[in-house]
């Protein structure tokens, strides 16, 4: 086995649904829809020995393309193969969202079209080091002392089997190509078993380059015919290896030239699909468009490439994966801004932000979104440098393993950090079960400890109403004093004893607000005001907002300023349901950032109810006008800048 690296940071691959076939009903997918805002297409550029290697170029909006690496080979074609050149790339995200796979032909041209009889398998857990196997089909299974060649392989998880099959076209002496398929081993270093007939059209004549996609339980092979009037045509199944293909007549390429190499993706978004093949006999592509996989229009008017592919593929990917990308390998001139909302990839709300005196980092602690009706059951952290790329620290608590006294609903919590002995001390206060909880440690990443008990699990006296959930902790910079504030439909707040973990006997109050308020209390200190924001209205109602009042004291009485929204919707960029927030103050400066969730754009709007548990974190300024109030934000895509 070869190991290679090459710092090209993430593509990513084919369609979430693939991903998700294996999902518990419920959960969130590994890779949402919503994050796939890119793309990437990995191609060859031709038959010279140098142009036989893998080349990558990135897209916004899947129409127009620019290389990378001026347009030069990303990984040496001579570490991985046997011939010194390989052709056809296409490249898998794997089941879990974390593995990633990429075949290739091992050949070049140059030795004649029926010259090689391997392909190469390579597997990855990062997409920047890759294991690298040689699967040659000759000498790895008797009975193959009559191949010819082996073209270009591909790769599809086949969720009955639960295994990666990969597929490829050959030929032996005397007959024609046809395709076959193996299934990889766990390692995806081998194939399990010597290669099977997986598609052969009924005209029993030739076919290569198999490419599959699935769409609504129908897997739609694409395919090109060799020997009768060459051309593009489809068959499908719903039972990838019973040999049960339905066979559509037509040529689907919409040019009288020769093509070959047919790939198709789904955009972004969308319900539309590409499928496009390499116009070999001219040296460019074709890209045609459709909804159905059946009848397709051609849409070369729209396309635009600063570079001529030869068979490739083309990947969804993500705002991260594409960073990493560039990071490495630079950003191409005329490719658009990136949008920095949302902030973290995949479903998240009611987040939490801290800046660490200890670590010198920004953190989002937010709850683990995606889960049908609210019902995760763990909770992570998110760190930064710049406010703008974010790592996933991974889980903190997990209810399951971490709780003695609830395992469900893991909700809305908050953190503070604290000198307690002339060492730094993080305090994480959450809900489970609709009670709140607290957990500390040393470090703003973990591992965090539970109290062992709820720390609040009964409502205030009075109050017949409402649940005790989304807790907010709060130290008055005048007294030293922390306090925790919680409720839903009531806004409640009590003194934490210096141990941080229990509350002062006594000390519990209900602080008035007037009817908006619904949730999500965040309290704050600026100018010697104490500035009390919290949530109207319902999670999964578009008009979820955020309001705010004003005090003298962080017990109240509240003042409510004629005009206190702090931030609503804004349905011209079909932004929806912004609300429960938390706010960052820059260390030793008058600048500040919201911190909050709205639907998952552009998605959570056709939800229905499901939008308010398919939710994403964002960032926008917040900005004090010169009396004191609070201007009102408006929300963006675009985000905020990266602090330096």
């Amino acid at each position: 086995m070869k190991k290679i690296q090459f710092s090209l940071g993430l593509f990513l691959v084919f369609f979430t649904l693939l991903q998700a076939q294996n999902t518990p009903k419920g959960t969130p997918p590994a890779i949402a829809d919503k994050d796939l805002t890119a793309y990437l297409f990995v191609y060859f550029t031709g038959n010279n020995v140098e142009e036989e290697a893998v080349h990558y170029a990135v897209s916004a909006d899947g129409y127009h393309y620019y290389h990378l690496n001026n347009n030069k080979p990303v990984i040496d074609s001579k570490t991985i193969s046997s011939t010194g050149g390989v052709r056809d790339p296409h490249i898998l995200r794997g089941d879990d969202g974390k593995t990633f796979y990429m075949v290739l032909t091992d050949m070049t041209s140059s030795k004649g079209w029926d010259s090689n009889r391997a392909m190469i398998l390579l597997k990855s857990t990062d997409l920047v080091n890759w294991e690298s196997s040689l699967v040659n089909i000759q000498t790895a299974f008797t009975g193959n002392e009559n191949l010819k060649r082996v073209w270009a392989p591909q790769t599809i998880y086949d969720a009955k089997a639960g295994k990666y099959l990969v597929y490829f076209s050959l030929q032996y002496a005397g007959g024609p190509d046809k395709i076959y398929y193996a299934y990889a081993n766990k390692d995806f270093t081998a194939l399990e078993s010597a290669p099977k007939l997986l598609f052969v059209p009924k005209s029993e004549r030739a076919c290569i380059d198999g490419d599959i996609i699935e769409k609504d339980g129908v897997y739609h092979l694409f395919y090109k015919t060799e020997t009768e009037k060459a051309g593009i045509k489809v068959a499908t199944t719903t039972d990838l290896t019973s040999g049960k293909w339905v066979e559509n007549d037509n040529y689907l390429q919409q040019t009288k030239d020769g093509v070959e190499g047919s790939s198709v993706f789904k955009l972004n978004n969308s319900d539309d699909y590409i499928l496009m093949y390499d116009v070999y006999t001219k040296g460019k592509y074709q890209f045609t468009k459709t909804k159905d996989l059946e009848n397709f229009t051609v849409i070369d008017n729209d396309i635009s490439m600063d570079f001529n592919p030869r068979h490739g593929t083309i990947l969804p990917i993500t705002r991260s994966e594409l960073k990493k990308l560039t990071a490495k390998w630079r950003m191409p001139e005329k490719f658009p801004k990136l949008n920095n909302n949302p902030v973290l990839e995949g479903y998240y709300a009611d987040p939490e932000i801290l800046y660490s005196n200890k670590t010198k980092k920004y953190y989002i602690y937010p709850t683990s979104d995606g889960f049908d009706g609210w019902s995760g059951n763990y909770f992570k952290t998110f760190s930064s440098d710049n406010l703008t790329d974010w790592k996933d620290e991974g889980i903190i608590v997990d209810l399951r393993k971490d709780v003695s006294w609830a395992n469900r609903n893991a909700w809305a919590p908050c953190i503070t950090e604290k000198k307690i002995k002339g060492k730094y001390k993080y305090f994480y206060y959450f809900t489970a079960a609709q009670k709140v909880g607290v957990a500390s440690s040393d470090n703003p990443t973990g591992p965090f400890t539970d109290s062992g008990k709820a720390l609040v699990n009964t409502r205030p006296e009075g109050i017949k109403d409402g649940q005790e959930i989304d807790p907010d902790v709060f130290t008055d910079p005048k007294t030293g004093k922390s306090y925790l504030y919680w409720g839903n439909m009531y806004m409640a707040v009590a003194e934490l004893n210096p141990d941080m973990v229990s509350i002062k006997k006594g000390s519990t109050k209900v602080i008035k607000v007037d009817k908006t308020y619904r949730e999500g209390t965040y309290v704050l200190y600026r100018n010697g005001q104490y500035y009390f924001l919290w949530s109207e209205d319902d999670t999964r109602s578009p008009n979820y907002k955020v309001r705010y009042g004003i005090s003298k004291s962080p017990l109240g009485p509240i003042e409510i300023p004629e005009n206190n929204i702090v931030i609503q919707g804004n349905s011209a960029e079909g932004i929806y349901a912004t609300g429960h927030n938390s706010v960052l103050q820059l260390p030793n400066k008058d600048e500040w950032y919201i911190v909050y969730h709205r639907f998952s754009y552009p998605t959570g709007i056709k939800m229905g109810d499901a939008g308010g548990f398919h939710r994403e974190v964002c960032i926008d300024k917040l900005e004090f006008n010169q009396d004191g109030t609070i201007k009102q934000v408006v929300p963006t895509h675009t985000g905020v800048n990266a602090i330096k």
